[in-house]
C-alpha cells in the first residue's frame, strides 16, 4: 500500500501522523510512504530523518494526497484539504465527527473510508488511540488554567498552589477519566483543592483510594455540579461520551455564580465541549470571556507539545497502521476493535452516536464490508 504523511494544516499544530520508526516499520513490511517535506519539522524530525528511515519526500501536499491510498494523519482535515478527499481513499486521524456536520457530509459524499482514532476500542472497551492525547490534554489542563488565571493572562490574579497564610486555588473537574485523572495529578502536585464530580461511584472509589483523601470526590447531578462550579478558581471539562457529542453540564447561569475572573479550560471541545458556553478556539486565539469568566477552548491543545505528543500517539497508532497497511479494510473483518473505528464507507455514517447526533442514516458497517 502506498502511505502518504501530508504536514499539518490547523492552527499552530505541530504534531505529526507517523514517526521515522513508523516509516521504517512500513517500509519493512513491504509498502510506500511519502512524506510531504516539512512535514515532521513542527516535532524535531526532519526530512532526512525520514528518508533514512526509507521514506520518500515529496515537496507538495497534493501529491502525497494524490498517490496515497492511506492518508496518515492526527487532526481532521481543515477546509482547505476537503478538495483532497476521495472515493476509496483510506483516512486515518482523528475525526470528532458528532459535533463536525460540514466534515462528516464531505467524507460521506466524497466515499471517503473514515477511521477514526477516537472510537477504535480495546478488549476492556476503553480507547487506547484516545488515551495519549487524553493524559497530555489532562496534564495540560492545570498547566494552561494556571496561567490564565494570573492576572497578566486575564484571570483573577491566583496561584493555585496558595503559599503559607493563603489558601491555594479551588479547582473542580467534571468527569474523572483519563483526562480527569491526569488533570488531578497535575493540580494536586501543584498543592491545589481539587474537586473531581463523576456519575459513576466505583470510578469515584477508585479515585478516592488512589489520591489518598487528597482530593474531594462529588456524585455528579446539578446540584452538585452548580455548588462546587462557584466556589471554583479553575473548572477543568474532562467529560466523554464515546464518538457522541458531550452533555452540557455546565450552564451559562452557572457561570454567574463563579468568581470574576475564574477560568475553564474545557478539554471536551473535540466533542462540542461539556460547558454550555463553550465554543472551538486555536492557539493564536485561545481564549476569550464569557460572564467575566475566561474560557480555553482550544481544540488540538497537545499540539503545544508536539514532540511529546507525537511519539505518544504514533506508540499505539501504529500497530492499527500496519493492518491497515496490510490488510486494508480486510483487517477490520478480523478485529472488531479496529472495525469499531470505521466511521464513514462507501457515502454512509457507520459509528451509530454520530448519525444520531447529525440525524443521518445509521449503516452498520458489517453491511459494507
Amino acid at each position: 500500500m502506498i502511505i502518504g504523511l501530508p504536514r499539518e494544516v490547523k492552527d499552530n499544530e505541530y504534531r505529526v501522523g507517523l514517526v521515522p520508526a513508523g516509516i521504517r516499520a512500513l517500509k519493512q513490511a513491504g509498502h510506500t510512504a511519502i512524506i510531504e517535506s516539512g512535514a515532521g519539522e513542527g516535532s524535531g524530525i526532519f526530512d532526512d530523518d525520514y528518508v533514512a528511515a526509507g521514506g520518500t519526500i515529496v515537496e507538495s501536499a497534493g501529491e502525497v494526497w494524490s498517490r496515497a491510498e492511506m492518508v496518515i494523519k492526527v487532526k481532521e482535515p481543515v477546509h482547505q484539504e476537503y478538495r483532497f478527499l476521495r472515493e476509496g481513499l483510506i483516512l486515518f486521524t482523528y475525526l470528532h465527527l458528532a459535533p463536525a456536520r460540514e466534515l462528516t457530509r464531505q467524507l460521506v459524499e466524497r466515499g471517503v473510508t473514515g477511521v477514526a482514532y477516537e472510537t477504535i476500542t480495546n478488549k476492556q472497551g476503553h480507547l487506547p488511540l484516545l488515551e495519549p492525547m487524553s493524559e497530555v490534554a489532562g496534564r495540560m489542563s492545570i498547566q494552561v488554567g494556571a496561567a490564565y488565571l494570573e492576572k497578566v493572562n486575564g484571570g483573577r490574579g491566583v496561584l493555585l498552589g496558595g503559599v503559607p497564610g493563603v489558601a491555594p486555588g479551588r479547582v473542580t473537574i467534571i468527569g474523572g477519566g483519563v483526562v480527569g485523572i491526569n488533570a488531578a495529578k497535575m493540580a494536586v502536585g501543584l498543592g491545589a483543592g481539587v474537586t473531581i464530580v463523576d456519575r459513576d461511584m466505583e470510578r469515584l472509589r477508585y479515585l478516592d483510594d488512589i489520591f489518598g483523601g487528597r482530593i474531594h470526590t462529588l456524585a455528579s447531578n446539578h446540584y452538585t455540579i452548580a455548588d462546587s462550579v462557584a466556589q471554583s478558581d479553575l473548572v477543568v471539562g474532562a467529560v466523554l461520551v464515546p464518538g457522541a457529542a458531550a452533555p452540557k453540564l455546565v450552564t451559562h447561569e452557572m457561570l454567574k455564580t463563579m468568581p470574576r475572573g475564574a477560568v475553564i479550560v474545557d478539554v471536551a471541545v473535540d466533542q462540542g465541549g461539556c460547558i454550555e458556553t463553550t465554543k472551538p478556539t486555536t492557539h493564536s486565539q485561545p481564549t476569550y470571556y464569557v460572564e467575566h469568566i475566561l474560557h480555553y477552548g482550544v481544540t488540538n491543545m497537545p499540539g503545544a507539545v508536539p514532540r511529546t505528543s507525537t511519539f505518544a500517539l504514533t506508540n499505539v497508532t501504529l500497530p492499527f497502521a500496519l493492518k491497515l497497511a496490510d490488510r486494508g479494510l480486510e483487517a477490520a473483518k478480523r478485529d472488531d476493535n479496529l472495525k469499531n473505528g470505521i466511521n464513514t464507507h462507501k457515502g454512509k455514517v457507520t459509528y451509530r452516536a454520530i448519525a444520531e447526533e447529525q440525524d443521518l442514516p445509521y449503516t452498520p458497517i458489517d453491511k459494507l464490508l
